[in-house]
């Protein structure tokens, strides 16, 4: 499958030209923000880690080893890329237990940053949003044109598309979850089961958001939708007075897509009509994420660059800084500025 079968036009236009992104590790750095205080003090040892070239399954394998206790004991906010520079945390339960040493699972792809004791573990989700430090290298764009993208983008926003990186190499993922559900069979396996059941999601409401986009209306509320606040998961229904609403031009309030799940849409007027319509079109899909039991949930259609700064270390390359919540592709950002040279999995 092509990049623009899985995630559909881009909203500003063509791009600007062409970049390399992720050369070294230190080119996609993320930084995990966390508003949680710590204690001090519990049964919890928080770590700040810094990971290069290293995903966040097997760094949790590695501290579980050092630490002596069981895989289950270590717990993370979240997944973070694998081919990145990334800091994030992690928690280890240790019950009546000291510090253990964790120097054996240090080397040059991990580091422990800092260490402190919570009387909580770290929840999956606990983390508020995820600050980018990105550097496109090898760059053959004219830096007025970038600019100019750039301001427009830092008022506007971008299609909150789910990454390339949710649907594996040439899709596979959307493949994968298509064949299973041609035959409305689950794979045995838990961590394949998750892994297709969320790229046939995804590839639903990126097909939603595709269309909205087509028809420019991907960023503005209509009667019918479903609007939610940047970092709320509820939701609400939009009539006249709330298409007129002015969070909505601060980019605070959103329209929503659907994650679909077993029901109707409950979008409701033409927004139903054209959700339905999209899910339609992969029918087996729908009714095979229904049947597993996924529950119909929202996302937000547009994603708002927080702090979005940007320069030019040197001309053929743009280095960006900006937060984005949990849960969305920093790639959705550079995708409307450059196209990757050679680069289709990121």
């Amino acid at each position: 499958m092509t990049e623009d079968q899985l995630l559909g036009p881009r909203a500003h236009g063509g791009t600007c030209g062409s970049a390399v992104l992720k050369a070294v590790a230190e080119d996609f750095q993320v930084d995990e923000v966390l508003d949680i205080p710590l204690s001090g003090e519990g049964e919890h040892l928080w770590l700040w880690v810094e990971k290069r070239n290293l995903n966040t399954e097997e760094a949790a394998r590695r501290l579980a080893r050092a630490a002596g206790v069981p895989l289950r004991s270590i717990s993370y906010a979240g997944l973070k890329d694998r081919q990145a520079l990334t800091r994030q945390w992690f928690s280890l339960h240790l019950p009546g237990k000291a510090d253990p040493a964790l120097d054996k699972a240090e080397d040059e792809t991990l580091r422990i940053l800092k260490v402190r004791r919570h009387q909580r573990k770290l929840q999956r989700g606990a983390h508020s949003a995820n600050g980018f430090t990105l550097r496109l290298t090898q760059l053959q764009a004219d830096h007025a044109e970038l600019d100019e993208r750039l301001q427009r983008i830092k008022v506007h926003g971008v299609p909150n598309y789910f990454g390339l990186q949710r649907f594996g190499f040439e899709g596979g993922n959307v493949l994968g979850a298509r064949e299973y559900a041609e035959r409305q069979e689950l794979p045995v396996q838990r961590n394949l089961r998750s892994r297709l059941l969320s790229a046939g999601r995804s590839y639903l409401f990126n097909s939603v958001l595709a269309e909205r986009v087509a028809s420019g209306i991907w960023n503005q509320a209509q009667v019918g939708d479903l609007l939610a606040f940047t970092d709320s998961r509820s939701f609400f229904p939009a009539g006249e007075a709330e298409c007129a609403d002015p969070r909505l031009a601060i980019l605070d309030l959103h329209p929503t897509g659907p994650l679909w799940g077993a029901g109707e849409s409950p979008a409701g007027a033409g927004m139903r009509v054209l959700e339905t319509a999209v899910a339609m079109a992969e029918p087996a899909i729908a009714k095979w994420l229904a049947e597993a039991g996924m529950k119909h949930e929202r996302r937000i259609l547009r994603l708002p660059i927080g702090g979005l700064s940007w320069h030019y270390p040197v001309p053929d390359i743009l280095q960006l800084e900006f937060v984005l919540p949990t849960g969305c592709f920093a790639t959705a950002v550079v995708r409307e500025l450059v196209s990757l040279a050679g680069q289709t999995d990121i």
